[in-house]
């Protein structure tokens, strides 16, 4: 039915349910498919020179450059490549528009980020006329009709192994894990492939010869809970496929935050405070997008030997303002920036949600937050309307010369 001349059939297929769809180099294939120049070279949606690579497309992939690499890393790597800065009003609404084409199909979608969700079909078939498998696919090509973005989708019996399934085989993969293979699948794979190992965990199960997912099965649930306690029990469920988290559609995002990575290590407090600011921009912008706002702000710093510092503090009240969590944020920096320190990375965050419409009101003593919280809405508006440029503030110019 879809033309290929080899159809592909798995003996599962009917009955499997839970998905994990993950759109594919998202921002870069925004940036791409609204930029037609950019289509055939290598694009780099990130910062300049001292900050980190948001995405790439899978031609810069191809060079080695990954999400997260610090772009002075990845310019080396990739020098031809194309760097846009990137719009986050634009992909979250983006992002929001693929969501509902999920929630058409099922209201059980659990949102991850902005461009990956986890859905359960479960009982979909009489709706949709089809198995999940035939509704999902319809979906894949229902948002490269509408949307001219490709998505991934993994299809199994549980999340863990949805999620697995949707990185095999990018981008526009779909791929299936039934239950009669899942064991045999895991048995060979790293164990970076769990989630939750990075690679500290990774480098720590190794320690003990636990390489690979059937080595964790091989020691069995004693062992691995005597070595690392409720972590390892957890391990050893997934090394045999068994993963009971539900796909919960009121699921709630733990921490909204921005970092970034140093070209050169830097001890100066006004350097850092001038690299703090648009991270705070970027963290409040993205809470605008979702509607909420945090009531605790967490501050990150690596120093120089890589030991990393995370201070903590509570707000008076729940806060979506840049000027607010840059605030705060710069006392927490100012106990740890003693001009000795070498840091090679800072970051700032909010967690603990509250609905954006309960933030920052301030009190009757306080009339400058309401006034601050209508000058960043203006601003964002604005910057809606006009593009990221159009509103720039001091700070904001001073580490754009920098980057340059």
């Amino acid at each position: 039915m879809c033309g290929e001349d080899q159809p592909l059939e798995h003996a599962e297929l009917d009955v499997l349910s839970i998905a994990h769809l993950d759109c594919d180099a998202f921002y870069a294939s925004i940036e791409k498919r609204d930029d037609p120049t950019l289509m055939p070279h290598p694009v780099i949606v990130g910062g300049g020179r001292r900050g980190v690579v948001s995405t790439c497309c899978y031609v810069a992939r191809a060079y080695g450059v990954r999400s997260a690499m610090p772009m002075f890393k990845a310019l080396k790597l990739c020098p031809q490549a194309k760097v846009v800065r990137g719009d986050m009003a634009k992909y979250v609404e983006e992002g929001r528009i693929i969501r509902r084409m999920m929630q058409d199909l099922t209201p059980q979608v659990q949102p991850l980020s902005i461009d990956e969700a986890f859905m359960d079909l479960t009982g979909t078939e009489a709706l949709h006329g089809g198995s999940p498998a035939q509704s999902l696919i319809k979906l894949q090509n229902r948002i490269w009709d509408e949307r001219q973005l490709t998505v991934s989708i993994g299809l199994s019996f549980n999340k863990f192994l949805a999620k697995t399934a949707s990185d095999l085989d990018k981008p526009r993969g779909f791929s299936v894990i039934g239950r009669a293979e899942a064991l045999a699948f895991l048995e060979p794979r790293s164990v970076a492939t769990l989630p939750g190992v990075g690679p500290a965990g990774a480098a720590a199960l190794e320690r003990n010869g636990l390489k690979r997912i059937g080595d964790i099965r091989a020691s069995g649930p004693q062992r691995m809970r005597a070595l690392y306690g409720d972590w390892g029990a957890h391990l050893y469920a997934l090394s045999m496929a068994d993963d009971s988290r539900k796909v919960d559609p009121h699921g709630e995002r733990k921490s909204i935050s921005s970092e970034t990575t140093f070209f050169e290590d830097v001890s100066e407090r006004e350097a850092l405070e001038d690299i703090l600011w648009p991270l705070c921009e970027k963290v409040a912008a993205r809470c605008r997008a979702s509607e909420t706002a945090g009531l605790t702000l967490t501050l990150k710093l690596k120093d120089s030997r890589f030991r990393i510092i995370t201070r903590r503090r509570q707000l008076p009240e729940p806060t979506l303002l840049a000027s607010r969590i840059f605030a705060h944020a710069r006392e927490l920096l100012a106990a740890e920036a003693d001009g000795r320190t070498k840091y090679r990375l800072i970051g700032v965050g909010l967690s603990d949600f509250a609905d954006a419409a309960e933030a920052d009101k301030g009190d009757m003593l306080d009339r400058d937050t309401p006034k601050r919280a209508a000058a960043e809405a203006a601003v964002a508006s604005a910057r809606a309307k006009f593009g990221k440029g159009a509103v720039q503030t001091g700070r904001s110019l001073k580490t754009q010369a920098g980057d340059e």
